[in-house]
C-alpha cells in the first residue's frame, strides 16, 4: 500500500484534518474533516486558553488521530496557529494533545503559516512569472503572501481575525450601526500595512480558509457544502460587500440558517467578511479565487518531501 500521511491544523476557530496517500508523486486526499471548537475564545481579552476549549479541541485532535491511524497513517504533522501563539498557557494545550492523541503538536509562527498557505495555493493556481497573492483570514490573525514562483517573495502576518474582531466590537444581535462601523474601521486600520503590497499588473489573488469558503458557499446558496463548487470559484469585492450588508442586517440565528452557512461560524462571519473586503481594498484587488485548501495541504506537501 502507498504511504499515507496526515496533517492536523489547529486554528483559533477550527480544527482541520487531511489524510492523503502518495500516488505517482501526487497527494490524493482520502479523508478531510473540520470541526469548529474555537480554541481561541477569550484569548484576546485574557491572554490565556480557556480550559474547556483546550479539552474540547484536544478531544477532536484525538478523534482525528484515531481516524487517521485506522487508515494506516504512521506519519503526522500537527500544528497550532494564532490562539496557541498568543496564549500564555499554550503548553497546557500541547500536553492535552499528547495525552488525547499521542502527538507532539507544535506552534508555528505567522510567517510559517503564510508560507504553508502560499505553497498550497501555488500548487493549485500558480504559474511561473505570473504574480500570485494569497490572503488567509483566520480567527485570530490574517496572513498575506505574494510571489511569482513556488517560493514566496514576501509575506506578513497581522493580528486581526474574525474571532478577535467580533470579541472586541460586537455586543448587539443583530449588530448595531455603530458596531458595524467599528468593525470596519478596526479591520481597515489593522490591514493598513497591506497597502505596500498592492496588486501588480496581471496579479491574481487567492483567498484561503473558512471565512472565504463560507462566503463563497453562501454566495452560491449551497444547500450542502461542496468543496468541488467552492474550490476555484471566483468571488468579487462587490459580492463580499453585498454579503456584509446582508449579514449585518440579520441576527446570528438567521445567519446560521442561510444556505451555505456553517452554523458555528455565524456569529463571527460578518467580521471575517469585513477583513476580506478591507484586505482586497487595501491591495487593490477587485476579485479573488477561492481555495478550499490551506495550511494542512502545505504541511502535507512538506511532510511528503521529508
Amino acid at each position: 500500500m502507498a504511504e499515507r500521511l496526515a496533517a492536523i491544523d489547529v486554528g483559533t476557530n477550527t480544527v482541520l484534518l487531511l489524510v492523503a496517500e502518495r500516488a505517482d508523486g501526487a497527494l490524493v486526499p482520502l479523508l478531510e474533516r473540520a470541526e469548529i471548537t474555537r480554541l481561541g475564545r477569550g484569548v484576546d481579552a485574557t491572554g490565556r486558553l480557556d480550559p474547556a476549549a483546550i479539552a474540547e479541541t484536544a478531544a477532536v485532535v484525538g478523534d482525528y488521530a484515531r481516524a487517521a491511524r485506522a487508515l494506516g497513517v504512521e506519519r503526522f504533522a500537527c500544528v497550532a496557529t494564532s490562539a496557541a501563539r498568543d496564549a500564555a498557557n499554550g503548553g497546557a494545550f500541547f500536553e492535552a494533545v499528547r495525552l488525547e492523541a499521542g502527538l507532539d503538536a507544535t506552534v508555528i509562527s505567522g510567517d510559517e503559516e503564510a508560507r504553508l498557505v502560499y505553497e498550497s495555493a501555488w500548487r493549485d493556481f500558480g504559474a511561473a512569472g505570473t504574480p500570485l497573492a494569497v490572503l488567509d483570514v483566520g480567527g485570530g490573525s490574517t496572513e498575506f503572501t505574494f510571489g511569482d514562483a513556488p517560493e514566496p517573495r514576501g509575506r506578513t502576518s497581522l493580528q486581526v481575525g474574525a474571532v478577535r474582531l467580533t470579541e472586541r466590537h460586537v455586543r448587539a444581535d443583530p449588530v448595531s450601526a455603530g458596531e458595524l462601523a467599528a468593525l470596519r474601521d478596526a479591520a481597515r486600520e489593522a490591514l493598513r500595512p497591506l497597502a505596500a503590497m498592492r496588486r501588480p499588473p496581471g496579479g491574481r489573488l487567492v483567498g484561503v480558509a473558512g471565512t472565504v469558503t463560507t462566503l463563497s458557499a453562501v454566495a452560491q446558496a449551497l444547500p450542502v457544502y461542496d468543496a468541488a463548487r467552492v474550490h476555484g470559484a471566483p468571488l468579487a469585492l462587490a459580492e463580499v460587500e453585498a454579503l456584509v450588508a446582508r449579514l449585518a442586517a440579520l441576527p446570528v440565528a438567521a445567519r446560521a440558517a442561510l444556505p451555505g452557512m456553517e452554523p458555528k461560524r455565524a456569529d463571527v462571519i460578518l467580521a471575517g467578511a469585513l477583513v476580506v473586503a478591507e484586505a482586497m481594498r487595501a491591495t487593490a484587488f477587485d476579485r479573488l479565487t477561492v481555495s478550499d485548501r490551506g495550511v494542512r495541504w502545505g504541511l502535507l506537501h512538506d511532510l511528503a518531501a521529508r
